[in-house]
């Protein structure tokens, strides 16, 4: 069985080819940049399989029939506003496409595949002493440094009783 692929028309000085696979890797680098995107969603099987295999990049796709058209599936950070989020890959998109290659993208399609939280430290926990193990000294107490005025044992400036 024999398959005719049609060869791109000739281009003239000055013009260029950009394949549907730069322009996702453009629109990866633009959103991976962006204010409170934390990853990129792969959702099923399917897309994460051909994602693993390096077929097709995970949470974007990329479609040339009608100009240009970007659908993202994305992860954002839990505590941030969803449609700023949105409207700064919008804008990204839009932005690193039109520089890269100088076209316009016709539709930027936005799914938010979930939220991700990634806890920190708790709040004053910095503030309590680390334990101590078994058969190592203790830190050095400096909570009664006569030199600090700002230490809470500190007496100076303070009249003793008695």
């Amino acid at each position: 069985m024999e398959a005719h692929l049609t060869t791109p028309a000739l281009h003239g000085p000055g013009q260029s080819l950009v394949s549907r696979r730069a322009i996702g890797q453009i629109v990866r680098a633009a959103v991976s940049g962006s204010y409170g995107v934390t990853g990129f969603a792969d959702d099923g099987i399917v897309p994460g399989l051909l994602a693993r295999l390096h077929l097709g990049p995970a949470g974007v796709q990329v479609r040339l029939a009608n100009g240009i058209q970007v659908e993202l599936r994305i992860l954002v950070a839990a505590g941030v506003p969803i449609a700023e989020v949105a409207r700064q890959v919008d804008s990204a998109v839009r932005y690193s496409v039109r520089r890269a290659v100088e076209r316009e993208v016709e539709q930027v399609t936005i799914h938010v595949g979930g939220l991700r939280f990634e806890p920190g430290p708790m709040p004053g926990s910095a503030l309590t002493p680390a334990p101590v193990e078994p058969g190592e000294p203790a830190p050095p107490d400096d909570s009664g440094d006569p030199a600090d005025p700002l230490a809470p044992n500190n007496s100076a400036g303070r009249a003793e009783p008695g």
